[in-house]
């Protein structure tokens, strides 16, 4: 009897023994994973102060209160800048990527505009018409809000910029993304080095390298389609970083993103956007573009937006972001497109020479333009 009791304790011995150690490692792994969390806390927070910028607005000329992104609905304006170009000129480069974004705070909700890069609009900067992306070039970051302010008559709350460098980084520290490429192609690499990318039709795994020439590349379609593409690409990428798998990089991804860009967020407003986002556990996210139409009245392609495809894209965001929608079809001031001040200098970009004293960005008369009506390149 009392050996039988010997053994009853020793086994309840080493059932507590097992269960201490189960939450010794338990509390080991809690700790690490707090470590671990604090570790990326500080690294973000030192990372993205390096990357922050005093545009010198207090707020937007388009909004009476400042906004607070953890409050309010906000917009984001994404732009994707050519570093070499800035490079070669020695000052602000085109962007070769513009994405509008909407974030209601109620809905946990993003839609996301891609801008076409060759759109014909009006740039207060220089007081005529011309295509978007040469906005960035004729006056930095602030042409460029100012140029996607008036196009939707909507605040441009902050900004991101970043350059092709972050792009290759971040894919290349998720080890690729899946991508399912439309066609057979060649492309220019990030140093411009012609036919360096050379992809096959189907879906597979890109690089960096890979993932750029795809968002860049226009030969076989429009511009529309490339921004789809662009917007297709950042969903991949917003896939592959909140997986398993990426957890344990997103230390490298913060250093990759953070080395790359600039921004007027600062450090505490992003927290309220990461935050934004993970309240939920299905953000939802919408992406669109203005339609439009081909358009060359002398020797250059532009992307002539629909009017009435812009006036509903301008009330589905106003609507996103809680604002008055407006009343009246879009209406405009500027030039009109057929106006004389785009068509007088044939070959060069929207009279850009008839304003010398801006010292406007001077498009590259060898610079392939890609026209689409029935697959023709200009």
């Amino acid at each position: 009897m009392q050996e039988n009791q010997t053994r009853t304790n020793i086994v309840k011995k080493r059932r507590l023994k097992k269960r201490v150690y189960i939450l010794l490692f338990i509390f080991i792994i809690l700790l690490g994973a707090l470590a671990y969390g604090a570790y990326l806390y500080f690294e973000a927070q030192s990372a993205f102060t390096d990357s922050y910028e005093n545009d010198g607005r207090e707020k937007s000329s388009l909004r009476e209160e400042a906004v607070n992104p953890k409050l309010d609905n906000v917009s984001v304006l994404i732009m994707g800048v050519d570093s070499s170009e800035e490079r070669e000129q020695e000052g602000p480069g085109r962007t070769d990527a513009m994405i509008f974004a909407t974030l209601n705070k109620d809905s946990k909700s993003v839609k996301l505009v891609s801008i076409p890069r060759d759109s014909l609009v009006y740039i207060p900067e220089v007081g005529y018409e011309t295509k978007i992306n040469h906005a960035h070039a004729h006056g930095g970051t602030t042409a460029a809000i100012d140029t996607v302010e008036n196009l939707f008559e909507l605040p441009v709350d902050y900004y991101v910029k970043l350059n092709f460098e972050a792009f290759i980084d971040v894919i290349d520290t998720l080890n690729g993304i899946e991508m399912d490429v439309p066609y057979e192609f060649k492309e220019q690499d990030s140093t411009d080095k012609a036919n360096a990318i050379h992809l096959m039709e189907g879906e597979q795994t890109l690089n960096g390298e890979e993932a750029l020439a795809l968002a860049r590349t226009r030969k076989h379609d429009s511009d529309v389609d490339r921004g789809k593409r662009q917007l297709e690409i950042i969903q991949a990428i917003v896939d592959k970083s909140v997986s398993v798998t990426s957890i344990l990089k997103l230390d490298d991804l913060i250093n990759a993103v953070a080395d790359n860009i600039s921004t007027n967020l600062t450090f505490k407003d992003m927290k309220s956007l990461v935050a934004y986002g993970s309240s939920t556990g299905d953000l939802d996210i919408e992406s669109f573009t203005v339609e439009g139409t081909d358009y060359k009245p002398s020797n250059t392609y532009y992307w002539k937006l629909d009017e009435q495809s812009l006036f509903e894209t301008k009330n589905l965001l106003r609507k996103h972001l809680e604002l008055p929608e407006i009343d009246s079809e879009f209406e405009t001031d500027t030039p009109e497109s057929g106006d004389p001040e785009i068509e007088s200098n044939p070959g060069n970009d929207a009279g850009i020479e008839s304003n010398p004293e801006q010292q406007p960005y001077q498009e590259d008369p060898n610079q392939e333009q890609h026209y689409q009506g029935e697959n023709q390149q200009y």
